[in-house]
């Protein structure tokens, strides 16, 4: 094959260029080829899809259920997802017009940062978080400004927004993912309450991706939603509360006014969802058999955090204690320094674990390290073990 022309290749979407490197995937990628390295880098559940759950696609397939569904996702879906958000979070929505499944939480964001904003917009983001937040904002010719929450444990307080605001008034959007990756803090109900007020205040969007909030170990989640549903759409799924994460499902949530644009940005980048997996989906979030795999799955996670939190603390790692998801953001002891890219590095090649460095997470994350405890507990206290002495050996 020929290589393209350069000329051809400088009319391409000028964004690319913008776009900061993401490394998650590529550090992950480079730690894999090392051989016998413990992994601890995705977000990825090691727990198997619930029977319920496959039972469900397996009929669908049985049933020639194969045809094109409606492009905001089945009706039974829909259903079952008011369902489940108003069982766990009091939040009412009406399948109707105001829930859109997509393929994936992914999908989600780059459909609502699409509906939501026009080139040149300015859209907050606190973080350390997520980088495909920023990725999408900057490919749509937006520009995201970093709120470093460090400081506040990583927390986002109204003082702390309202700061931001007053350098960027015109700001759009609000994105927001709590419980977060990677810091596995949540947001109490009266720190989302409080939040909620200040955000009241403005004319701001808030894109709050609670993916994770399935995963609260202390207490029950608060969605923003509980407090501005006019002003918030909700990003949710069944990718970490179900171990469902090849089956592709997420969905938006939001008032129909902005569902209307929303649904039409999703309704361009896919025909539908795939009908098998959103058959097994309305199982995970409308039947028992759905909630108690989820409160099995959490069991587990809470016993590998807490051994893991106890562990790394021991040897010098600093760590507030993550109240939700699967992920431990812990701060490198004292002798090394803040290059955490480094200290991940030698770790990977020396100690054999495979961490992802925090800085990869955008302002406030340098310093520190995500370790994701969606690994089995064996696997974690078996990389414990190697974390330790490549720590007292350094």
């Amino acid at each position: 094959m020929p290589a393209v022309k350069p000329a051809i290749m400088k009319n391409l979407n000028k964004n690319f260029a913008r776009l900061k490197p993401v490394g998650i995937r590529q550090f992950d990628y480079q730690a894999s080829a090392i051989p016998g390295i413990i992994k601890l880098t995705l977000g990825e559940p090691d727990f198997n899809v619930p029977e319920a759950m496959k039972e469900a696609a397996i009929k669908s397939i049985q049933d020639n259920d194969s045809h094109y569904a409606p492009g905001n996702g089945t009706i039974a879906l829909r259903k079952a997802i008011a369902h489940f958000m108003r069982d766990r979070y009091n939040l009412t929505y009406d399948p109707a017009n105001e829930i859109a499944v997509t393929v994936g939480a992914t999908e989600g964001i780059y459909a609502s940062l699409t509906a939501i904003t026009n080139p040149g917009d300015e859209v907050l983001i606190a973080t350390p978080t997520f980088p495909l937040y920023a990725s999408v904002t900057t490919l749509l010719g937006s520009t995201p400004v970093e709120i470093d929450t460090s400081a506040d444990g990583f927390v986002l307080t109204p003082t702390r927004l309202k700061q931001v605001l007053a350098s960027h008034p015109n700001a759009k959007t609000l994105v927001l993912n709590y419980p977060s990756n990677p810091t596995g803090v949540t947001y109490t109900h009266d720190q989302v309450r409080a939040l909620a007020e200040a955000v009241k205040a403005t004319n701001l969007i808030v894109i709050a991706d609670e993916i994770y909030s399935e995963l609260v170990y202390d207490g029950r989640h608060t969605s923003i939603a509980e407090f501005i549903p006019d002003q918030t759409l909700v990003l949710n799924g069944a990718s970490k509360s179900h171990a469902m994460t090849g089956y592709r499902i997420g969905f938006i949530a939001g008032p129909k006014e902005l569902m209307g644009p929303v649904s039409a940005a999703h309704a361009m980048m896919i025909t539908a969802a795939s009908d098998p997996a959103m058959a097994a989906a309305t199982a995970a979030f409308a039947t028992d058999a759905g909630k108690a795999a989820t409160q099995q799955m959490k069991a587990a996670y809470q016993e590998r955090r807490d051994f893991l939190v106890a562990a790394l603390r021991k040897l010098g790692f600093e760590i507030t204690t993550p109240n939700g998801a699967f992920y431990v953001f812990a701060k490198l002891p004292a002798k090394f320094g803040t290059d955490d890219v480094k200290f991940a590095t030698d770790l990977a090649q020396k100690g054999k674990v495979a961490v992802i460095p925090g800085s990869y997470f955008g302002a406030g994350g340098q310093g520190h390290l995500r370790i994701s405890y969606a690994a089995s507990l064996d696997n974690i206290k078996a990389a414990i073990e190697r974390i330790k002495h490549f720590v007292e050996e350094d």
